[in-house]
């Protein structure tokens, strides 16, 4: 079995002083990077407070169910002989919150919007979205375990 590693790096950019003194007191912002990639703008939902110009964790776990789905179906259109002209998704995702602030995503939905070329085969098209959806590692991983390694160090007094 092949094992892939993924690395990125978060960084909090929002202590505008004060730290997390105070729950309305600093900025969700932060960056999202990996290695030789430009650095993504992120924040929490606005609901949570968060930057509304910057992208939240949630969009990102749908906008990766997303992709994940499209580059299956693009890779099984070319291997079937199905040529794909155009390819578009509004996906939405439905977050359930819990009283205690937790919550958890209760539903993701997809709505490919796919053109072939003409004369191609309209029902293996239609198949293949399946068939993705079946091979999608985003879509096979949603309920995993999550390990947290922290690491805590103590700021200096100034």
């Amino acid at each position: 079995m092949k094992k892939h590693h993924y690395e990125v790096q978060i960084d909090w950019t929002g202590n505008d002083g004060d730290g997390t003194k105070t729950y309305k007191g600093y900025r969700r912002d932060h960056t999202i990077a990996a290695a030789n990639k430009p650095p993504i703008q992120g924040s929490s939902d606005p609901s949570f407070r968060g930057d509304p110009s910057r992208y939240n964790p949630e969009e990102l776990l749908v906008a990766s169910l997303s992709a994940c789905h499209m580059l299956w179906y693009l890779h099984l259109c070319a291997v079937n002989n199905v040529t794909v002209i155009e390819y578009s998704d509004a996906a939405s995702g439905v977050m359930s919150e819990n009283e205690d602030g937790s919550g958890e995503f209760v539903q993701v939905t997809l709505k490919p919007k796919v053109k072939i070329a003409a004369g191609g085969n309209r029902d293996r098209a239609l198949e293949l979205h399946n068939e993705a959806h079946h091979l999608c590692f985003i879509a096979r991983s949603v309920k995993f375990p999550v390990e947290v390694e922290g690491d805590l160090s103590f700021a200096t007094t100034a």
